[in-house]
């Protein structure tokens, strides 16, 4: 095998490598702006993502749920086995409850 081709099968190998990063890397952020609404609480409790990107709220409970700030960023009702998303406009911190189960307590942090 020449120097020629041995570089050509590196950068082949190298290429594919970072062809799959990039996409489990798209895969696990495209999971991470989900929260799940399941037995009366959010998951995951904190969740940090980018201005502009859009968190998604799904519920799999029997009742219904919201996902209201505190701050005033987002208000989203969600009915039974239903989904409901806000684009997060602005950085900051974002704690939330579920305004009919108090208990229910989660965080976005919007990065710029």
């Amino acid at each position: 095998m020449t120097t020629a081709s041995r570089q050509r099968d590196r950068a082949a190998c190298i290429a594919a490598v970072a062809l799959t990063a990039a996409m489990l890397a798209q895969q696990v952020s495209a999971e991470s702006r989900r929260v799940a609404m399941k037995n009366v609480a959010f998951a995951p409790t904190q969740l940090t993502i980018k201005v502009g990107e859009t968190v998604t709220w799904d519920n799999a409970d029997i009742v219904a749920h919201t996902a209201t700030s505190k701050e005033g960023g987002f208000d989203v009702n969600v009915a039974p086995g239903k989904s409901a998303s806000a684009v997060m406009t602005r950085p900051g911190t974002f704690g939330y409850i579920c305004r009919y189960h108090p208990n229910m307590k989660g965080q976005v942090v919007v990065e710029p």
